[in-house]
């Protein structure tokens, strides 16, 4: 029982986990007053889950802005286009699920609440423009409000400096070999 209990997450800095809170209120505050005063769709429940990853972990390659604005996009690309060619059926929603995590891992643009994308898509059945408004905007909106609060004490690197260029298992194989 104590293995299931275990937290894996190393202890936060002095000061993160408020900064995290304010920065996702910033964040999502920010979409959501763009939302309201333009009278457009920016913001989507995914983003809720993006928040988390953006502000609370922004270290992960899952919060680095490529892999949110890119995860979001592509999934929502793909959503509606499974949404136009699948039938309304509870099969065609996990089907479009497993199909954009497959697509995300494959081009190396995991971002979690991403999978949630299709959900969204094959409930509400929205056009082509989804993919542009909110998806790309409300992303592109938190991703900027994520690199400007971590410009705040305590400072945090975001986004990180560079990608790794290649998987660990296969250098692991050339360190063994």
């Amino acid at each position: 029982m104590k293995r299931l209990m275990a937290r894996h997450q190393p202890p936060p800095c002095q000061g993160c986990s408020l900064k995290a809170g304010v920065g996702a209120v910033l964040g999502i505050g920010v979409v959501a007053l763009l939302a309201e005063v333009s009278g457009l769709p920016l913001l989507i429940a995914p983003f809720g889950a993006s928040a988390v990853l953006l502000f609370a972990i922004p270290d992960s390659p899952l919060a680095q802005p490529a892999n949110v604005i890119g995860g979001h996009v592509l999934a929502a690309l793909t959503s509606v286009g499974l949404d136009a060619l699948l039938p309304d059926a509870w099969w065609a929603t996990a089907l479009a699920v497993g199909a954009v995590i497959a697509l995300l891992a494959a081009v190396r643009l995991t971002h979690p609440p991403a999978g949630a994308d299709p959900v969204v898509v094959m409930a509400a059945h929205p056009g082509f423009d989804f993919v542009l408004v909110p998806v790309l905007l409300g992303s592109v909106l938190l991703v900027g409000c994520a690199w400007l609060v971590h410009r705040l004490p305590p400072r945090q690197a975001y986004p990180l400096p560079h990608p790794h260029p290649r998987h660990p298992a296969a250098v692991a194989e050339e360190s063994a070999g």
